[in-house]
């Protein structure tokens, strides 16, 4: 006589398999039994209150303020344009003419705004009075159109 083909583990995969398929039609039939229950559309409704809290109760409607669409801010501020000086005063803080740029230091604001080459309308050195107009750069503030001013 031969012994059984089915080891002990295939007969517990088989129990595994049967138990989840078990499982699977008990809960499907709790979905259909529940289903009919279900709830309506005023049990999952949520309302807001005066306070901008969740509530499950509707609120007074007596109790609503007015708010106006364009005084609501969803993100940054809208930002009034805000003419600036065209022409600035600067004295040339670093200039490298092998390299050919430089940083200009702003007489009103004391920011250091730097400066290529291309951007010069005559030669400039350290320490010299410029007049200068920004332009924004790939990496920040530019100066274009340097000038020297006269002493």
């Amino acid at each position: 006589m031969g012994t059984s083909s089915e080891t002990f583990n295939k007969k517990e995969r088989e129990k595994k398999k049967l138990k989840k398929q078990q499982e699977k039609k008990e809960k499907a039939e709790d979905r259909k039994t529940n289903a009919a229950k279900g709830k309506g559309l005023e049990d999952m409704m949520a309302y807001v209150d005066a306070n901008g809290n969740l509530t499950s109760v509707p609120q007074d409607l007596s109790l609503r303020k007015k708010v106006s669409a364009d005084d609501i801010q969803i993100a940054v501020p809208k930002q009034e344009h805000v003419e600036e000086e065209i022409v600035r005063n600067g004295t040339v803080a670093f200039f490298n003419d092998s390299k050919g740029f430089g940083f200009i230091r702003d007489l009103q604001t004391q920011e250091s705004i730097f400066v290529h080459v291309n951007a010069l309308t005559e030669q400039i050195r350290e320490n010299d009075k410029v007049t200068f107009e920004i332009e924004q750069g790939q990496k920040g503030p530019t100066a274009v159109k340097v000038k020297k001013t006269v002493k």
